[in-house]
């Protein structure tokens, strides 16, 4: 390894994660490293990465469609087409808040350019509405790891594996490695478990909210009424897998959550668990995502992204870099960790069966 200080420390398992480093390095010209492990092939999933969101924001809408066509073209490069796919999710909700909520998203939807048609009554059940988003963009990440890690390589980014992490007040990151160590000018911690394991706690933000969240996999059942399914109310996060098994994503330990999936998909429906694994994410208290230097001076932080984060890389990066175009800069500026109440309204919608978790 090189001697000298390296301007980022990107600290993050996510394609987000990996995509940042790239184009820091890449396109930026800073030297980066990068502390990340290699988790799609093994584990259960605990998000996703989709081009659409509950999110009513219009701006948010426009940033998230702009980044799509530029995302693409980059993983295009990277690991071509084989690293994602066209699906057609459904939201859906019930009682009157959320079906209302989800009524303004489609019509958001529909304002930027995406074909969103109400969904069937009888795919979703008794009180319930949904919303149909049409060829909408799910990363591959299995396949999109491997080739994201070679990129990095490509990039000059050094791949480092430290016994231990430490962040200073000032954003600044030590990394021991192999018996000495390395430095970063600044720390980027860009998912829920860099933020949850290494921000330090005099630093951590007011707006951020630890929850418990769980994933389970089921034998083989009968289909989905579409691949993806994403119910407003929870944030809960259905996928057919190709095996015949769903694998869902959402809120809750395991109890709690496995009781709410068997009423999601019906008393009547056969569903065994075949496997299960609990874990915590970071939420924002008022739903929009939080980004920045926690208490203004420290580690860089990327909360709140949900499933849209990767389509917002290359934005987030030249954000990061001090390169970011004047509409990104203010939609940026707008979310920082440590935003005022007094400034821009920002706030999203927040699922209601999360808004009283501790």
């Amino acid at each position: 390894m090189n001697g000298g200080v390296f301007d980022f420390a990107v600290i993050g398992s996510s394609p987000l994660a990996r995509l940042l480093a790239g184009l820091l390095a890449g396109v930026h010209g800073r030297r980066v490293a990068f502390v990340g492990e290699s988790q799609a092939g093994y584990r259960l999933p605990r998000s996703i990465d989709l081009s659409v969101a509950p999110i009513t924001r219009p701006e948010s809408w426009f940033m998230l469609t702009e980044g799509v066509a530029e995302t693409l073209t980059l993983v295009g490069r990277i690991a071509r087409r084989g690293a994602w796919s066209r699906q057609d999710p459904i939201f859906f909700a019930d009682g009157a808040a959320p079906i209302e909520a989800l009524s303004h998203m489609r019509h958001m939807a529909l304002g930027h350019g995406m074909a969103a048609e109400p969904a069937a009554p009888s795919l979703l059940g008794p009180g319930r509405a949904g919303v149909v988003l049409r060829d909408a963009v799910r990363l591959n990440r299995p396949v999109l790891e491997p080739a994201l890690d070679l990129w990095l390589a490509r990039q000059g980014v050094e791949r480092v594996a430290p016994g231990r992490i430490e962040i200073a007040p000032d954003g600044a990151a030590a990394l021991s490695v192999d018996g000495g160590g390395i430095e970063a000018r600044q720390a980027i911690l860009a998912d829920h478990d860099a933020i949850i394991s290494f921000l330090p706690l005099p630093q951590w933000p007011r707006l951020l909210r630890r929850q418990s969240f769980a994933s389970i996999l089921t034998t083989p059942t009968p289909p989905l009424a579409a691949p993806i399914m994403l119910e407003i109310n929870s944030g809960t996060i259905l996928l057919q897998q190709p095996e015949g098994g769903i694998a869902a994503i959402g809120p809750g330990d395991l109890a709690a959550f496995s009781g709410h999936l068997h009423g999601l998909l019906g008393r009547e429906r056969q569903v065994e668990q075949a496997g299960q694994t609990g874990f915590a994410v970071l939420a924002t208290a008022d739903g929009a995502p939080a980004l920045g230097r926690a208490a203004g001076t420290g580690a860089d932080i990327v909360a709140g992204m949900g499933g849209f984060g990767a389509f917002l890389a290359p934005a987030l990066a030249r954000w990061l870099a001090g390169a970011a175009r004047a509409h990104e800069a203010e939609w940026f500026d707008a979310r920082l960790v440590n935003r005022a109440a007094a400034g821009p309204p920002v706030a999203d919608f927040v699922p209601p069966r999360q808004a009283g978790a501790p």
